[in-house]
């Protein structure tokens, strides 16, 4: 990436994503881009609704060129000073739904996280189809409505119009006769690799209940959905499975430190728990003693 020390961060709205949000949605936004670079090597590529610019920036590393288009004048403005170095990389304002290219201008148009925040979803995808070479590839993202928003109970303020699958499946399927659907999640898995890179196949388990034997592959409801989309064949060298994380391990180390604060809370309230419980005790005591001293008055003091 570019050097960015000289340069503002745009700021973060909650619509749009930055590289410098960090831990979860870091991962997710990194890993759509990182997944296509080996597709849009060589290639003239758009990316459609590129925000901040920052994947734009990624792909022009290996692309033939690349276009960056974005609704908002200001995230134009900022793609353009943070990354407007780079020769092959270019950045224009514009409307995603109404594309101002040519037909078949790029190989490759990817959008990521567009759909959901537009209503003209069809005209989105038919202009897409438009600007594309007639092998194209369009490699595009959605939410699954049923696990990002029904199952969590959670409603995102800028998603207008989230899909199912099989809505997604049906809003790309009139335009491109090969479709291969992926699945995007943040998971909690142990990694097996041969240190020598000696090359071969993925062994994939999940387990569906702790001691029960576990089910091959990758067994999880997606939270989003990567589709790669063609007219004619997909390519051959698309990946089974696409991993991506950073060596810090910035989501874990996070989850680590969750850990230790959440562990040194609990033994602080164990240790003001009993202090609590031995002031209650002594209080009890200070009580009774005070009350056995108490000298009796009346017709009682005589008693004694």
């Amino acid at each position: 990436m570019t050097d960015e020390t000289d340069t503002d961060a745009l700021a973060f709205t909650g619509e749009r994503f930055t590289p410098e949000c960090v831990r979860e949605i870091w991962y997710e936004h990194w890993h759509r881009y990182a997944f296509a670079l080996d597709v849009v090597r060589g290639r003239r590529v758009l990316d459609a609704a590129c925000g901040e610019g920052y994947g734009s920036d990624l792909m022009a590393r290996s692309a033939a060129s690349v276009v960056g288009v974005d609704l908002s004048g200001e995230a134009i403005a900022h793609a353009r000073q943070r990354y407007g170095a780079r020769p092959n990389l270019q950045f224009v304002h514009g409307d995603a739904t109404r594309l101002p290219f040519e037909d078949a201008r790029f190989d490759v148009v990817v959008s990521f996280e567009t759909l959901e925040h537009l209503h003209a979803q069809e005209r989105l995808i038919e202009g897409f189809a438009r600007v594309l070479a007639a092998d194209g590839l369009l490699i595009i993202s959605s939410p699954d409505k049923r696990t990002y928003s029904d199952a969590m109970g959670f409603q995102n303020e800028f998603h207008v119009r989230e899909l199912y699958r099989e809505e997604l499946i049906d809003l790309l399927s009139p335009h491109f006769r090969s479709i291969r659907l992926y699945g995007q999640k943040l998971l909690f898995q142990s990694a097996l690799w041969a240190l020598d890179r000696t090359p071969g196949g993925s062994q994939l388990w999940t387990s569906t209940e702790a001691g029960d034997a576990p089910v091959p592959g990758l067994d999880y409801a997606p939270i989003y959905y990567v589709a790669v989309c063609s007219r004619g064949e997909l390519p051959a060298e698309l990946p089974a499975l696409s991993l991506f994380g950073d060596r810090g391990e910035s989501v874990y180390a996070h989850y680590n430190h969750e850990v230790r604060q959440n562990m040194a809370a609990g033994a602080r309230i164990a240790e003001l728990e009993a202090e609590v419980a031995r002031l209650r005790a002594q209080a009890v005591d200070q009580a009774a003693t005070a009350d056995r001293e108490r000298p009796a008055r009346g017709w009682r003091r005589w008693l004694r």
